[in-house]
């Protein structure tokens, strides 16, 4: 029995046009109102990133891939003590709609891999949720989300 990665996909249609859901995922003044509290930059191909999360007292390192101007995101982020990917793809929908389908890649399929996929898994469609909630309706979805993390 050969033991398969274990990869994350998640997608998810919002009502805005492509050029605008790019622009949110990749500038920080627009990622601040439903992802991260701030950044060092803005998204650019070849850049190195520090993120810092509203919930969460660390650092996250992040090392921007590849980048095609409102279609591809690509970055390098650290889990368990390994570089993963992670691609954002957005697509033209129904009624000037996008759809972003992300995937994270990859984990052995094991205890930390597992736990891995679990815990990303919720993550980003946490993520497609928040991104659409500020993008169609102006709201920080994540605002609070999490404080019963500190305790």
């Amino acid at each position: 029995m050969s033991q398969q990665k274990l990869e994350i996909n998640v997608a998810m249609q919002i009502q805005k046009p492509m050029n605008e859901v790019f622009e949110a995922i990749v500038k920080p003044e627009k990622m601040t109102h439903y992802f991260i509290s701030e950044s060092t930059g803005r998204m650019e191909e070849g850049k190195n990133l520090i993120w810092k999360f509203p919930e969460f007292d660390f650092e996250c390192p992040v090392r921007v891939g590849k980048i095609e101007k409102d279609n591809y995101i690509s970055y390098y982020w650290e889990n368990s003590g390994k570089e993963l990917l992670v691609e954002i793809t957005l697509s033209e929908s129904l009624n000037n709609s996008t759809l972003v389908s992300i995937s994270e890649k990859d984990m052995e399929n094991d205890e930390t891999g597992l736990k891995w996929l679990s815990g990303n898994s919720f993550g980003w469609s946490n993520f497609l949720a928040c991104l659409k909630t500020y993008l169609e309706y102006g709201i920080n979805l994540r605002k609070g989300s999490f404080d019963f993390m500190n305790k």
